[in-house]
């Protein structure tokens, strides 16, 4: 089966839209199709495209609703982080200690219960408890690739315990992620998660092939953010409500909102990282800038700005020949553009596919939550 995200027409013939066929040889095959006239949404390159105002949403309806399940998986994430190797639960609290909402275990129990799930539900709290480790372990791999300096506003791992000790913790979680999911004895459980941390690791070795090359096509880079970042936040739903006993239609319902959701999350991630403050991000802004990566708003403003800019482009992205005063100039230059805003816009199409996506489950407190989610994930950034 099919599913379709909404189509993005970002500058004449170029057309954007990411279909995701069942998975064949453990993988899964992204599509460019004309989308459907309906769900067309155009934005110029040449244009400046302001986000159109919206609710702000907001994560604490869903965080106290969730309050009791997430203390029993933040009691698991306690116990199983230990070791009789001292570094590996210090170097581990050092991050998850500082891990604000914990925004994907709390999808997999908000997916549970908006399933229809209550009670205990033990299988979606090892779920939950096991989402957080892979998504913990991907960063700790992840900055070391990056050479960051900061994590959810500490220094990062690496730069105190050292890059073999970082990346050997970040293996541990994994094998406690997977220990979790054997002990909840669901099979496909641990089938969607085993195959998001394969899809992950695909996107971000995909995004280091691509860095420094704004030859890079609207589609890869749709393709990045979905591997990286958008395929944990679906299996984290889509896991939660197996775990639940749900139906098909609410599971496929929940890994759509989890896809679409994660989507609108990343993008307005990269637009925070030219119009946001570092206090705010919990890394330095300008990172993505700085390491060469190719995002949307640099897309944006480098085709807006073609013929007056190419050579700052080429000299900073395509080259890597940047200067400490280089980010301030592409600041300008994105938001000055209206990259920005454009960025968010295209989020909050992929903010109202995620609450339009449950429609299918019953109406109550957890639906409506999850709907404040998918626009606080976008109004973040705004």
């Amino acid at each position: 089966m099919v599913r379709r995200s909404r189509g993005l027409t970002l500058h004449g013939p170029i057309t954007i839209v990411r279909r995701i066929a069942a998975p064949q040889d453990g993988g899964w095959i992204f599509r460019c199709d004309p989308p459907p006239a309906p769900r067309r949404v155009s934005f110029p390159l040449d244009a400046v495209v302001a986000a159109d105002p919206r609710s702000k949403g907001d994560v604490e309806p869903l965080v106290r609703l969730a309050k009791g399940d997430m203390a029993a998986v933040d009691a698991l994430i306690i116990a199983r982080m230990q070791s009789q190797v001292p570094v590996i639960p210090l170097l581990a609290d050092h991050l998850v200690s500082a891990g604000g909402k914990r925004l994907r275990p709390l999808l997999t129990i908000a997916a549970a219960r908006a399933s229809g799930a209550t009670g205990e539900i033990p299988a979606p709290v090892r779920l939950a408890a096991a989402v957080e480790f892979i998504h913990t372990a991907t960063l700790l791999h992840d900055d070391i690739v990056d050479g960051s300096d900061l994590r959810r506003g500490k220094t990062a791992a690496h730069l105190i315990w050292g890059a073999p000790s970082s990346v050997l913790v970040g293996d541990f979680l994994f094998a406690r992620a997977f220990e979790l999911m054997v002990e909840t004895g669901q099979m496909r459980a641990l089938g969607i998660l085993a195959r998001a941390s394969s899809v992950i690791a695909e996107g971000e070795v995909l995004q280091l092939t691509r860095a420094h090359d704004l030859n890079l096509d609207h589609e890869t880079y749709l393709r990045i953010i979905s591997a990286k970042t958008a395929e944990l936040f679906a299996a984290a739903a889509e896991s939660g409500a197996v775990g639940a006993g749900a139906g098909e239609a609410a599971v496929q319902a929940l890994r759509d909102y989890g896809l679409n959701l994660g989507l609108a999350f990343q993008l307005a991630d990269d637009a925070l990282d030219y119009g946001g403050l570092s206090e705010d991000l919990g890394k330095n802004a300008g990172d993505d800038f700085r390491e060469g990566k190719v995002t949307m708003p640099l897309l944006l403003a480098a085709a807006r700005t073609r013929g007056r800019e190419d050579a700052f482009w080429d000299r900073t992205i395509n080259k890597g020949q940047r200067t400490e005063d280089d980010f301030r100039r592409a600041r300008e230059l994105v938001i000055g553009s209206g990259a920005v805003s454009a960025t968010l816009a295209v989020a909050y199409e992929y903010a109202d596919a995620a609450k339009a996506s449950l429609a299918v489950l019953p109406a109550g407190d957890w639906v409506d939550a999850l709907e404040q989610l998918a626009d606080f994930a976008v109004s973040r950034a705004a």
